[in-house]
């Protein structure tokens, strides 16, 4: 089993490694559609991606629909993370418990994969790797995939919140100017200038710098090599001894920074979870 602190797994490594018991893997497909509603407005849906799981899934998988499983249905900003006691029991429900290693995979090995990465870190829950190329690559190497759902026993999950992961619109408005405080927009160039919007504002936070999560995916899925992460990184000029607080629109894209980042050592990282799904939104807040 590789090291809790190993943030990614290979196809083979994972193939060779299905029957312990000690593993599982979790499948995480969905989806983000946008679409225009108006010139330079648009919306986007939130999806998950079952009905391709029950299809067809890696053995001994189990699914989680990130729009639904794993989120706050009662929280009026869309897809902020679940109370603690609602995930312990979706990773319960799921045969993961506080000894269980898991893998989390999404269509070619990205943000809803490292969605889950970045929530079990949040409830103290180490044990997890992303999958590098996700399902796409198992499939396109032939390996063993079946349709049925897998019975598992329920499992003890302990939530252990680190509030330090995750960011309030409060805590981070407080934070603004902050000397050396690293602020990442992960969304696109065009909707971190405005040119585009989704919600009420367009624009981003003020301060933060503009690192969209496609600096870190690899041609043909999956992750950059660690020595070209580095030097895209080090490019961008992120340094490892300054705080870090990414954002995207809801919270989900902005782990694959919060990923990548890990992956080099950096230790000081949160997400600002209502994103601008949140920010956008609170005329208090001020935007640039």
């Amino acid at each position: 089993m590789p090291a809790a602190t190993d943030p990614i797994v290979t196809t083979q490594w994972l193939d060779e490694n299905l029957h312990r018991k000690d593993l599982r893997v979790v499948d995480m497909r969905g989806y983000v559609v946008s679409r225009l509603v108006e010139p330079g407005v648009e919306e986007a849906d939130y999806r998950g991606a079952r009905s391709e799981y029950e299809h067809a899934h890696i053995p001994g998988a189990v699914y989680i629909d990130w729009t639904r499983d794993i989120v706050d249905l009662n929280d009026s900003v869309p897809a902020q993370i679940a109370p603690p006691d609602e995930f312990a029991r979706a990773m319960s429900e799921r045969g993961i418990g506080d000894d269980t290693h898991v893998v989390a995979v999404d269509h070619s090995g990205g943000q809803f994969a490292t969605r889950l990465w970045w929530a079990l870190h949040y409830y103290g829950h180490p044990a997890v790797s992303v999958l590098q190329g996700g399902w796409n690559r198992w499939v396109d190497e032939d390996r063993s995939v079946e349709s049925t759902e897998p019975v598992v026993a329920p499992a003890v999950f302990t939530p252990r919140v680190r509030p330090e992961l995750r960011l309030t619109a409060e805590r981070l408005s407080a934070r603004l100017g902050e000397p050396g405080l690293q602020l990442l927009d992960a969304r696109d160039a065009g909707q971190y200038s405005g040119e585009r919007r989704r919600g009420p504002r367009g624009g981003h936070i003020p301060g933060a710098r503009n690192l969209p999560r496609e600096t870190f995916f690899a041609r043909g899925g999956g992750f950059l090599p660690v020595d070209e992460l580095r030097a895209a990184v080090e490019a961008a000029g992120i340094s490892a001894d300054r705080p870090v607080v990414a954002y995207c629109n809801g919270g989900v894209a902005a782990t694959v920074i919060l990923f990548n980042l890990a992956r080099l050592g950096f230790t000081d990282l949160a997400n600002y979870d209502g994103s601008w799904n949140e920010w956008s939104g609170r005329m208090d807040l001020p935007v640039e």
